[in-house]
């Protein structure tokens, strides 16, 4: 799933745009759709029929205020979007809010966007579009936006409205997926209470599924509780992915007991932070370089927090130029290394710059113009040590802690601090006894080809209970696998499948898979036919119908046959003589009991003792043999 963010200069005609792409008002707030502008974040969705898909995604909408006195609400809806519509109006052009927003987004990594030229429909003049046009080009020129594509529309004709759509859709079809860290997290933007549910936080989720009955906790200093209910665009789901919009219905937790900036996590994941090592960025429009020890607002997900800057290694930093930072907090906050962030002076207000978060959890403030200090936050940015291991997890599975750290490129200490991390979240997952690691979307990527093989399995051959081991493993396939067939490991492979039968997913014996839920269904004609024969063999227990007979009531369908022994329900013993289970049970225990009280049995007495033929006597005390339950001496069987 997806989401997007409008941005831009107050009364470009945003939340009108929404509105008619949508059909959704965005402003909910009394006092926003009497002033007829937005303060507050908005919401709505839109369904696109992206490339490659058959169906329409729901893609999720923010539409943030526009005025500089709500910039703070702006940047608490923007920080964890797949991309923007940067709405300029055509008749006022570049104004000074669209240069701020811009900025904010080239701080943020926004991925992707495009320009939305609103109120064309008010401009007859096309040399004005055409100026309004290049000014647009040389404002985006330096940034992550450079390429974004402009479309003219107007939200009162309708004009351009759908190539809008349609290059929304493209730039998103472009995106990878949302990757899954194994540990989601919810920042919340958006608190209320419902009658009957009780307390519903809105946000964006990023890196893992939340699902409901899942345990949560909600940081930092806030309660715990559960989620009682999950929605995404106002549809009830289950199971909410990486990247959607979704509203948590939470039980145990009072409105009053949270606030907008604390985060949605499951417990033991994540812990918050007052102390961050980051990348910095000075815009280059910035009134006076940054200097040590000065007071900002640090903005991060939805929260806001007071800050002071330590500036490493510089005395000052110049607009325009970048440098490492400690930020002090006045308060926890929640934060991953990789997430962005933004800088803004309280007073006058004003944005600064951004970067990105490099560790959350430094052991200590550093004395500000140590080399080594420098060089491991040169190494950090490079990539944060969590990302740096899944990265080179997902492009070669089933390494060994050592092997994963060395191919890594990190030190020891930085990559086995990262590694157990990542292993206490579920981003990483072990198999055969913790010797071999693999990253939680690769994990994942398994179950999901083992239920598939499953499935196909069960609908090319109903009659069946499983697929055979050996197949399925022969079949399972490791996107990258170290070994030259991307075949899984023996142990590793019993171990994944011990893991799949723990959770619940699939059945297993020692000889064949098959999927919790499979049930072996029958035709009427076969079940008929199952019947007859099972009451033929029932009418005569110890010399039950051979093979042949038996296919013959069965209208010679051997799969139905294979199926009977697989199920249990008859046993195949040597020379071809088929029994029923509860037979073959019985028989066992005659000749046993028959053993105990009067020694060694041979193949006479066996014959004598179920009034039957030779060739059926002989198939019991060979199967007995082989299930080691008699022992042959001479002529005679004894018990083992």
């Amino acid at each position: 799933m997806r989401v997007i963010a409008t941005a831009g200069h107050v009364d470009h005609g945003k939340s009108t745009l929404v509105q008619a792409l949508s059909g959704i008002n965005p402003d909910r707030l009394a006092e926003e759709k009497a002033r007829g502008m937005t303060i507050d974040l908005g919401f709505a969705w839109i369904e696109l029929p992206l490339p490659g898909q058959e169906i329409p995604e729901s893609i999720g909408i923010v539409d943030v205020p526009g005025h500089i006195d709500f910039i703070k609400n702006m940047l608490a809806g923007v920080g964890s979007v797949d991309a923007v519509v940067l709405v300029i109006a055509a008749d006022e052009g570049v104004m000074p809010q669209t240069r701020e927003h811009l900025a904010i987004l080239d701080l943020l990594a926004v991925p992707t966007g495009l320009v939305a030229l609103t109120k064309s429909d008010l401009i007859d003049d096309p040399e004005w579009l055409e100026l309004v046009e290049l000014e647009i080009h040389e404002l985006l020129e330096k940034t992550r936006l450079a390429s974004a594509p402009i479309v003219p529309v107007s939200a009162h004709t309708g004009k351009g409205l759908d190539d809008l759509r349609a290059a929304l859709a493209g730039l998103l079809g472009e995106l990878p997926p949302r990757r899954d860290r194994a540990r989601p997290r919810l920042p919340i933007d958006r608190i209320f209470t419902l009658s009957g549910f009780g307390t519903v936080v809105t946000g964006t989720l990023s890196d893992g599924h939340f699902a409901v009955g899942d345990p949560v906790e909600i940081l930092p200093d806030g309660p715990s509780g559960r989620i009682r209910g999950l929605q995404s665009h106002k549809t009830a789901i289950e199971r909410a992915a990486p990247g959607s919009r979704a509203a948590i219905n939470l039980s145990g937790v009072a409105v009053d007991q949270i606030q907008r900036g604390q985060v949605v996590v499951k417990p033991d994941t994540l812990r918050a932070t007052k102390l961050l090592d980051v990348s910095f960025r000075l815009l280059p429009d910035a009134s006076k370089p940054l200097t040590h020890n000065l007071r900002v607002d640090f903005f991060s997900g939805a929260s806001e927090t007071p800050a002071n800057v330590r500036l490493l290694g510089v005395e000052e930093l110049s607009p325009g130029a970048e440098g490492w930072l400690q930020l002090r907090l006045e308060r926890p906050v929640l934060a991953a290394a990789g997430d962005r962030y933004i800088l803004r002076q309280p007073s006058p207000s004003a944005t600064l710059g951004g970067g990105e978060i490099l560790d959350p959890h430094p052991r200590r403030r550093y004395r500000r113009m140590d080399p080594a200090v420098l060089e491991r936050l040169r190494t950090l940015a490079a990539g944060a040590p969590d990302e740096i291991l899944l990265q080179t997890l997902e492009r070669s599975p089933l390494l060994s802690a050592a092997d994963l750290i060395g191919q890594s490129g990190l030190g020891t200490q930085p990559g086995q601090g990262a590694l157990a991390l990542l292993q206490t979240s579920g981003a990483v997952r072990a198999l055969d006894g913790g010797r071999l690691l693999l990253a939680a979307s690769t994990y994942a990527a398994l179950l999901e080809t083992l239920a598939g093989l499953l499935r196909a399995y069960h609908s090319g051959y109903p009659l069946r209970q499983g697929m055979a081991r050996g197949e399925v493993r022969s079949r399972l396939r490791v996107k990258g696998g170290r070994t030259a067939a991307g075949e899984l490991p023996l142990r590793a492979f019993n171990n994944l499948v011990s893991q799949a039968v723990e959770a619940g997913l699939i059945q297993a014996n020692d000889n064949a898979l098959w999927l919790a839920d499979h049930q072996i269904r029958m035709a009427a004609q076969q079940s008929q036919a199952v019947e007859r024969t099972l009451a033929a063999f029932a009418a005569a227990p110890f010399s039950p119908p051979n093979a042949g007979d038996s296919l013959a009531l069965l209208d010679n369908d051997e799969e139905l046959l294979e199926s009977l022994v697989e199920q249990g329900i008859l046993v195949l013993l040597p020379g071809g003589v088929y029994f029923r289970s509860e037979d073959f049970t019985a028989a066992i225990e005659r000749i046993s009991d028959f053993a105990r009280q009067h020694g060694p049995i041979t193949l006479a007495q066996t014959r004598d003792l179920f009034d039957t033929s030779r060739k059926y006597a002989q198939a019991l005390l060979e199967e007995m043999d082989t299930r080691r339950i008699t022992r042959r001496v001479g002529d005679e069987r004894v018990l083992r």
